[in-house]
Order: C-alpha cells, then sequence, then structure tokens
C-alpha cells in the first residue's frame, strides 16, 4: 500500500517533468515534444493515475501532440467553453470555463 503511493508519487513527477521538457523543446523539435507527450501519457495509464487537469489541455486528445497556442493550436471562447483548434489533425476539443 505505501509502496502503491510512493510509486504514483514519482509517476505524477515525471509526468510533470516530461511536460515541462516537452514545452522547452518545441521551439526546436515538436516530434521531440509529441514524443514526451506520448511518454507521459503511457506513465500515467501504468501507473494508473490522471494527468494533472492544467497539463490535459496542453496536448491534443485526438493526436496526443503538444499544443501551443498560436503556433500549432488556436483558441477561442464559444457558449461558455473554451475551444481548442488542433491544426495538426484539424479536430477541436471543448473545456468547460468554470469558476475558480
Amino acid at each position: 500500500m505505501k509502496q502503491d503511493k510512493k510509486y504514483k508519487n514519482i509517476a505524477k513527477e515525471r509526468i510533470i517533468i516530461l511536460f515541462d521538457q516537452a514545452d522547452g523543446i518545441f521551439k526546436k523539435d515538436s516530434k521531440l515534444s509529441d514524443k514526451y507527450i506520448s511518454l507521459a501519457r503511457r506513465i500515467s495509464m501504468k501507473a494508473r493515475i490522471r494527468i494533472p487537469k492544467e497539463l490535459k489541455r496542453k496536448f491534443c486528445k485526438h493526436c496526443y501532440s503538444y499544443l501551443k497556442p498560436g503556433i500549432n493550436c488556436r483558441v477561442r471562447t464559444k457558449d461558455k467553453k473554451v475551444v481548442y483548434y488542433c491544426i495538426n489533425c484539424k479536430k477541436y476539443m471543448k473545456f468547460p470555463i468554470t469558476k475558480h
């Protein structure tokens, strides 16, 4: 039980590190940043943990590429939702606007 929690904490930290690395390397090599995202997804599935909410919007749910608004992603608001349009796969993702 204690070992399992420790394993999940390490996995969560690794996911956060991979997203940071994907953000840093995006300008130089976007394919490598996509690979970091796929690795982070595999870690989260293996450890059976969720990717943190603030990181979920940083990758496309369809093609799993790292999204950078203004470069390969278009962000709009419509009907109390934030709409992300991935330019790579030309699909939409909608997230509700919530109060904090």
